[in-house]
């Protein structure tokens, strides 16, 4: 796409236009999209105003504008490419096959994949099944997206009643990846069911999901226990069949988050088929990638409340609630949640997460007591839960039962590096069990060398056992990993005076103020250790002096002494 714009936009309202690209190149969807709205009205004839315009109303989910611009733009070999998707999803869910397959042969700007799938839909929407499979066949010998088509070959037999001739494809050796996918499974688990094979239905969700199926697939494999035959959901209309096209593609661009046309792809499944819940949940998912939360939380919130993935919705918009920076409404959310399922330990969880995040750490404790207890029965709730409930403990000055918590966390995993770096570090910072607390965090650095929180510890736990020389080492790895940290900074200035830098001791404290301390009394501190130094500070304190190391050979050119002898 060219990004020239012609003069009477230039002239008239060059601002939109700015304003546009920019919100554009932010994600930000909803104003980019009004903005070269508002440009277009100066330069109608503008090829990139006109794409982009509907690039970024499909991606907010306002297709009528979109297809609107759409009609006008029309979708040549040579055109707009997501203005031509726009029009075959009109053509899908208007059912006008005749229409899309001429919009194909004509060459419309889609892509070869899209115009493959679809294609072959559209035989199906004229009753031409034998088309439609030769054509996902004829796909099945490009490298790029066999195993696509042959899924979606699949999904045509068992629409049409063809439950054998889908297993078939399932079983074969090049269909041995296609229930990899939940959506794959799900589906056929719908065909099992439909041979009445619900015994091997439920053991292949047995072995998808182990012990712990999500409560969707587990309304399922209840419902297969019964002896119920499952109906054939996945795919019962050739414009769902096009939707779950648009879909599945989406999902294989989904992990590149500069990629927006995942996005695109998700968004036109969910324009055909609106009920897609899982189009609907991929959609929440990228734009969450994108950062764009308001989006994300309003897709999220379109699950209806009654089918079996609103769990999972819910918890997807809490989090986008919670980045979108309203962690009062991601609570409300998240605990109607616990009143509505009181027995799903990851609804407890995610509410004590996030009253810890916000520092409502009494609730949190509350919350996590309840996993726990929840989870007793079933193998417990694992080191996490107790490592999270002992952070809230510590925070809310309760050291002993935080400790306790912190001693759990090691008994079920004894050489979790986390649980070592706080607990041991909270025992130096505490002055207590010096030893083993610079034992655990040296164990901590075993497994995790490169987190320069845990280096931080180490070198923190050797300045305060006096090994100030071999402090110098892990403190200058820690600011290396985290070099914009403003505590690593300051440690490294004590650890720098502590054996005799005080220049540089000078340095790292300023250093550290520029970053900004998290409270004032820590920045009031490093103001008066950069005045005065660390020996004069600590004498303020009435904390112990430091211990005597090995003076410089000369003070340093600001006349400083070495620090003071220990008492």
């Amino acid at each position: 796409m060219t990004t020239t714009l012609s003069t009477p936009a230039l002239a008239e309202n060059p601002g939109a236009y700015l304003a546009g690209r920019a919100a554009a190149g932010a994600n930000n969807y909803d104003v980019a999209a009004e903005y070269f709205a508002t440009a277009l009205l100066a330069d109608p004839t503008s090829r990139f105003l006109q794409d982009t315009t509907v690039l970024m109303n499909v991606a907010r989910g306002e297709f009528d504008a979109a297809l609107a611009l759409s009609k006008e733009i029309g979708s040549l070999p040579d055109g707009s490419q997501v203005s031509a998707l726009m029009l075959l999803a009109d053509d899908a869910k208007r059912e006008d096959w005749s229409a899309l397959i001429a919009r194909i042969d004509d060459g419309a700007n889609v892509g070869p994949v899209v115009a493959g799938l679809v294609r072959a839909w559209a035989y199906a929407g004229q009753g031409q099944i034998s088309e439609a499979t030769a054509q996902f066949d004829k796909m099945r010998k490009e490298p790029n997206f066999g195993a696509l088509a042959l899924y979606q070959k699949a999904l045509v037999l068992a629409m049409v009643g063809d439950f054998g001739g889908a297993e078939e494809i399932f079983t074969s050796p090049e269909g041995a990846s296609l229930s990899g996918s939940r959506r794959g499974l799900i589906a056929r688990v719908e065909i099992l069911s439909q041979l009445e094979r619900n015994d091997d239905a439920i053991a292949l969700i047995d072995e998808a999901f182990a012990t712990d199926p999500d409560p969707a697939t587990a309304e399922m494999r209840a419902a297969l226990e019964k002896g119920e035959t499952l109906p054939f959901t996945a795919v019962t209309s050739p414009a769902q069949g096009a939707a779950e096209a648009f879909f599945t593609i989406a999902g294989a661009l989904a992990g590149d988050r500069e990629e927006i046309f995942a996005l695109i792809y998700a968004r036109l499944g969910e324009y055909l088929r609106p009920d897609h819940v899982e189009a609907l949940l991929l959609t929440a998912a990228i734009l969450e990638q994108h950062e764009q939360y308001e989006l994300a939380t309003e897709a999220y919130g379109r699950v209806p409340a009654d089918h079996p993935s609103y769990l999972a919705a819910e918890l997807g918009r809490s989090e986008a609630l919670e980045s979108e920076g309203k962690p009062e409404a991601a609570q409300e959310a998240l605990t109607a949640l616990s009143k509505a399922n009181p027995d799903q330990p990851l609804v407890w969880s995610s509410l004590a997460d996030l009253l810890r995040r916000t520092e409502r750490y009494e609730e949190a404790i509350a919350a996590y007591s309840k996993l726990i207890d929840l989870t007793n029965e079933s193998g417990g709730a694992g080191w996490v839960a107790f490592y999270a409930r002992g952070i809230s403990y510590e925070r809310s000055g309760d050291w002993p039962k935080a400790e306790a918590d912190f001693r759990k966390a090691l008994e079920l995993e004894p050489d979790q590096p986390l649980v070592l770096n706080y607990l041991g570090y909270f025992y130096i910072d505490r002055n207590e069990n010096l030893d083993e607390a610079l034992s655990m965090i040296e164990r901590a650095v075993v497994e995790r060398p490169e987190d320069g929180a845990i280096m931080d510890s180490l070198g923190w736990g050797l300045f305060r056992v006096g090994r100030y020389t071999e402090a110098v080492a892990a403190m200058e790895a820690a600011v290396e990993l985290m070099s914009d940290d403003s505590l690593v900074n300051d440690h490294l200035g004590d650890v720098y005076w502590a054996v005799g830098r005080q220049r540089e001791a000078r340095f790292q404290w300023r250093r550290a103020l520029s970053f900004k301390p998290e409270e004032e009394k820590d920045a009031e501190r490093m103001r008066a250790k950069i005045d005065r130094g660390l020996d004069a500070v600590l004498r303020e304190e009435g904390a112990p002096a430091l211990k005597e190391v090995a003076a410089p050979a000369k003070a340093d050119a600001a006349g400083e002494s070495a620090p003071a002898d220990a008492n």
